[in-house]
């Protein structure tokens, strides 16, 4: 009879353990919330200014890792790249890596979505990602 409760027992702790680990959180993913943009965004008024503030910065998007986002290589990395989609916004990269979809979400150890940079970027690639 304890044999019969010894197998039970390991039984039961193989699930548990079985449990605990395929319980691991590996991403975050951030639910973009905010309004969606009705209004036309423009790639030199409205986009690049938060990439130059918030992502080319020393030892990120400068030249340092692709994309460039600095202000003279932004909008011709992001588009040979292939960072932009326009056939389906919610798929480009620059989109997915910005809502955390890819790793963290960018920029990275910045409070989530400064400037509304996430609704702007989507709105922006919906209406062409034109170089405006």
């Amino acid at each position: 009879m304890s044999r019969k409760y010894t197998i039970a027992a390991l039984i039961v702790i193989a699930q548990l353990l079985f449990i605990t680990i395929s319980c691991t959180k590996t991403t975050t993913v951030l639910i973009d919330n905010s309004p969606a943009i009705t209004t036309a965004v423009s790639f030199s008024k409205d986009i690049q200014p938060i990439l130059t503030k918030s992502c080319a910065l020393s030892g990120c998007h400068n030249g340092a890792i692709a994309p460039d986002l600095s202000a003279a290589n932004a909008y011709t990395s992001l588009e040979s790249g292939n960072f932009l989609n326009t056939a389906t916004p919610e798929t480009s990269e620059v989109y997915l890596w910005l809502t955390g979809k890819r790793a963290i979400a960018m920029p990275a150890g910045a409070s989530n979505n400064p400037s509304n940079i996430n609704a702007l970027m989507l709105a922006w690639i919906k209406q062409g990602a034109k170089n405006n």
